[in-house]
């Protein structure tokens, strides 16, 4: 049977963003020291005091993208960012009708963007600006692109390009954008690696996507300052005996990806690196759902937990949308 990625991706990354809400925002020694312990699987409450099951700005924003690359059948930067706005204002694209947990730089260029609809414009550009909330949201972009490239030829400038100006519309950093465009490496390595019914090892299709993706930057010269940010995922093998205490996870996109991909390389299952995700603490949802999203495209839609898919908000028509063609 043939797969469906983009339920495999979405819903890996939807779980992921599920499960870290109610931890949210909590040290890694506060969850560890909780009466109940560290998260064991979908729990209720958190600083938005959320019923079990629903997901945050991540999963919203994520499927927005989805929505309007499905209905355009191409990625138009104009109607996605209505879509963030329809989001923001409307609390479209929601578990319950109401946005909730937006990050500071998201929200402003949203409304930076109804003030002025400009998309070169609209996205912050400073160093300081380089939170996670392009990356968290870029999944799908990625599969599209990847889709576009199997069937298409669409080249890899074009589908990089594409990447950042989607990851600019919010953040316009240069290290945000190669973030976003390392993660499209991977997603790719973990697709095209998983066709086969002999399936690779994770580490060596991470490793290959990275290693594709400081290629294609190491030939502009300009980004080479900006590699040495990301110089931990150079070698994942000696990334992977990285200490847990030496993994940070904060709301920085460096620490976000880093924090993902050690989470998906020291666990063995969906469930395993979903749980290392969140109990990792601080912004749990998003490394989760980052994480996550990887995680379900390697691992498949049958690895996820039926336990949590069971309470999640608004699954059935999430998983119609992403059946759609």
């Amino acid at each position: 049977m043939k797969r469906n990625i983009w339920l495999d991706g979405m819903m890996g990354l939807i779980t992921g963003d599920a499960l870290g809400v109610p931890v949210q925002f909590m040290s890694r020694e506060e969850i560890k020291n909780r009466k109940k312990g560290p998260v064991t699987g979908m729990e209720s409450g958190g600083v938005y005091d959320m019923p079990e099951g629903i997901w945050s700005d991540d999963s919203s924003m994520a499927i927005a993208t989805m929505i309007s690359l499905k209905e355009k059948e191409e990625a138009v930067p104009d109607d996605i960012m209505n879509k963030f706005v329809e989001w923001e204002v409307e609390g479209k694209y929601t578990p319950f009708g109401e946005a909730f947990d937006e990050g500071n730089t998201c929200s402003r260029s949203i409304y930076r963007y109804l003030e002025n609809p400009d998309i070169r414009t609209c996205g912050s550009v400073g160093e300081h600006a380089n939170g996670n909330g392009a990356l968290m949201r870029i999944l799908p972009l990625c599969l599209y692109y990847y889709d576009r490239q199997t069937r298409f030829c669409t080249s890899e400038d074009e589908a990089i390009e594409g990447i950042h100006v989607i990851s600019g519309l919010t953040h316009n950093h240069i290290r945000s954008k190669m973030c976003c465009g390392l993660y499209y490496f991977m997603v790719k390595s973990i697709i095209a690696g998983t066709q086969s019914n002999e399936k690779p090892d994770l580490k060596k299709l991470l490793q290959s996507g990275i290693d594709s993706g400081f290629d294609y930057y190491r030939k502009d010269y300009v980004n080479l300052n900006e590699m040495k940010h990301l110089e931990r995922l150079f070698d994942l093998p000696e990334f992977g005996k990285v200490p847990v205490e030496d993994i940070r996870s904060s709301g920085y996109v460096i620490d976000s990806i880093e924090a993902a991909v050690w989470c998906l390389i020291t666990t063995d299952s969906y469930r395993k690196c979903m749980l290392q995700a969140v109990n990792l603490g601080d912004d749990t949802d998003t490394v989760a759902a980052i994480a996550g999203g990887l995680a379900g495209l390697y691992y498949g839609y049958e690895e996820i937990p039926d336990e949590w898919l069971s309470v999640i908000s608004r699954r059935d028509w999430i998983e119609g949308l992403c059946g759609e063609k």
